[in-house]
């Protein structure tokens, strides 16, 4: 017979603290993913509703909408986004400062939750997937792509991948995969996944919030442009990329295809861009950034004035230096600042889209202050990674708070098809084509003038301009050599250090388990 159980995954918080904080390094039945019936004895005979199971996972990858953990490790350890401290705020024991700078290691706490979290989701699919759990072939399909997906991120982050087999106790070490391992499974749940997940058409909003074919192509597409890095090739195949190539454009088949009005993408209304999308919170998306004094109708307590952006980010993006007010000749994608003058307060609440530089309104159209009742104008330069004032640093939103649903309205994209357009014209160009036709439409759609020809530095360059604050960014400077690189207040010992393409494994994952070597560098 079946029965509920209760899994001991992941080391809490609280487990680290007491553990980096004692000299006694025992480790205790919470330090594994174990299962609770075979550590006193019991027996694995599958779970006893895999659709509940299924649903628990994707319960779980609403964390995704977190600002720190998996979106932080992708995006604030990138080349344009990051955290200042400002005052004592945002200080936090430098734990964001780290990640900008390259300087985190072995217990960085984003680190050890994102190795123990998504280590759970893979655990609970494998138990989904076991034969005696009697999975229906549509669990199976579903529960092999968010195996496959969870599998992923452990592998590209971390370089290895343990396995723990559902019915081993806590006396049995997890082996562990190397990534050349990782990728053929992923791969393989994939295949699973794509054979018996059901199609959804682009615009079906209501069901897009669960795996689809679309979404499992997708998936093999990222991991197939990202094989050479994962398989220690260094070259893209020829097959890969041809692979890349035609899933896109099984996707595009579905009726998935680009859209305009950059920023009604984001809103809770079908689209033709949106494949996957999951009920979690945009709130972090919007107000991490936003200065304590903006508001919105449903927000009252204002932003809380943390995340920003390089100026050399900023300044990408086609439009005057300085100002980014709308109709200055600047790209869709930079959006623009409300001001009274352009008669655009109203319909905006004062609160822009895109990149906020200069000074802020309000939604009566008077100008804010800071706290201290100085003028609220956002600067682009920023005097470092501490030292910063209120107004230091330009700010990004691509979830309005007026949008359909409001600023916390569930619903946060997480696979769309400008990502797909990309990565098939990054294939064919790697692939010996030309991708300059693809880039541009692309570009013109986003009132950006054409390249005249385009280069992979150009399609990684219109990857940020189009991707930002949608967590993809570390994977792809990665893929393209760039993650190492020097950039503004980056630690100048992390130029060129390869090592740290992959996180380091968290200290307590090797003390609970023999098998894990740690990576390079750390």
């Amino acid at each position: 017979m079946k029965r509920n159980r209760i899994k001991l995954f992941m080391l809490t918080a609280a487990t680290a603290v007491l553990a980096v904080s004692c000299t006694d390094l025992e480790i205790e039945a919470t330090d594994s993913i174990i299962d609770e019936s075979t550590a006193t004895g019991g027996t694995f005979n599958g779970v006893e509703d895999p659709q509940a199971s299924i649903d628990n996972i994707y319960n779980g990858f609403n964390g995704i909408g977190d600002q720190a953990n998996f979106y932080a490790l992708q995006e604030v350890a990138g080349d344009y986004e990051l955290v200042p401290t400002r005052g004592t705020d945002w200080g936090d024991n430098g734990i964001w400062r780290t990640l900008h700078a390259h300087t985190w290691d072995p217990g960085h706490q984003y680190v050890l939750n994102v190795w123990n979290n998504w280590n759970q989701r893979l655990f609970l699919a494998s138990e989904v997937l076991d034969s005696r759990s009697n999975a229906s072939a549509d669990e199976i399909a579903d529960a092999s792509f968010l195996r496959a997906f969870s599998t992923w991120v452990i592998m590209d982050m971390y370089g290895q991948v343990p396995f723990r087999p559902v019915d081993a106790g806590p006396q049995e070490n997890p082996t562990v995969r190397t990534r050349t391992e990782a990728l053929a499974d992923v791969l393989a749940d994939i295949d699973v996944a794509i054979a018996g997940l059901p199609s959804v058409a682009a615009g079906d909003v209501d069901n897009q919030s669960r795996a689809s074919k679309a979404t499992a192509r997708f998936l093999k597409a990222r991991v197939l442009l990202n094989a050479h890095v994962y398989d220690g090739t260094g070259t893209p195949s020829s097959a890969n990329m041809q692979e890349v190539i035609d899933l896109v454009d099984e996707i595009a088949a579905e009726g998935y295809a680009l859209e305009d009005d950059f920023f009604n993408i984001f809103e809770q209304s079908a689209d033709t861009e949106t494949i996957w999308w999951l009920p979690t919170g945009v709130g972090n998306r919007i107000w991490n950034g936003m200065h304590y004094n903006i508001v919105s109708p449903d927000n009252g307590g204002g932003g809380w004035n943390g995340f920003c952006v390089l100026s050399d980010f900023y300044d990408s993006f086609e439009g005057p230096a300085d100002t980014n007010r709308a109709g200055n000749g600047q790209e869709e994608r930079r959006g623009f600042v409300p001001n009274p003058a352009d008669g655009n307060i109203e319909e905006t609440g004062g609160v822009g889209f895109g990149f906020l530089v200069g000074q802020q309104y309000g939604a009566d159209g008077e100008p804010l202050t800071t706290r201290s009742g100085q003028p609220l104008q956002f600067t682009k330069e920023l005097p470092g990674l501490v030292g910063n004032g209120e107004d230091t640093g330009i700010r990004t939103i691509k979830y309005h708070p007026l949008g359909d649903g409001g600023s916390f309205r569930a619903h946060e994209i997480i696979f769309r098809y400008a990502d797909a357009h990309l990565m098939k014209a990054e294939a064919m160009l790697r692939n010996g084509g030309d991708a300059t036709a693809m880039v541009n439409e692309l570009r013109v759609l986003r009132d950006a003038t054409p390249l005249g020809t385009a280069t992979l530095d150009d399609i990684l360059a219109e990857r940020g301009r189009e991707l930002y604050k949608e967590a993809i960014r570390r994977t792809d400077l990665i893929r393209f050599d760039q993650f190492t690189k020097d950039w503004q207040f980056k630690n100048p010992d992390a130029v060129g250090d390869a090592n740290r393409n992959l996180f380091p494994i968290p200290t307590l994952a090797l003390l609970s388990n023999p098998n894990l070597v740690q990576n390079p560098g750390y």
